[in-house]
């Protein structure tokens, strides 16, 4: 769950560099989240407005890891477009953000790696 707040704490920083860690971690908070209020919203309205207001709020700071994820890998953020791609695009974009990141410093900053761990 720290992982998750790190990110959100980092609510727009499109700077830097993301561990796979911290990626798959807010990916994996984030999934789990909205599966629940998509759930709930079947039961109540008030759910689906929710979810709406959940889905607007993480937009960005998906967006933002993602592109740190992609900087990590040594690619430039302009990659995630590639997922616009239908199938293809998509599975494109999660081996890059699957991959390790590049060992020591990159254009983007300093290895994450050898950052403190969130506590």
């Amino acid at each position: 769950m720290n992982w998750y707040v790190a990110v959100l704490k980092n609510y727009a920083g499109f700077s830097g560099r993301a561990h796979r860690t911290e990626y798959w971690m807010f990916f994996l908070v984030n999934f789990v989240i909205s599966v629940v209020l998509n759930i709930l919203s079947t039961w109540a309205k008030v759910f689906s407005f929710i979810d709406l207001i959940y889905a607007l709020a993480v937009l960005i700071p998906s967006i933002a890891v993602g592109v740190r994820r992609l900087h990590d890998t040594g690619r430039t953020g302009w990659w995630t477009l590639i997922g616009l791609i239908p199938i293809i695009g998509t599975i494109i974009l999660i081996v890059f953000l699957a991959t390790d990141g590049q060992p020591g410093d990159n254009e983007y900053g300093p290895n994450p790696k050898h950052a403190p761990a969130v506590a």
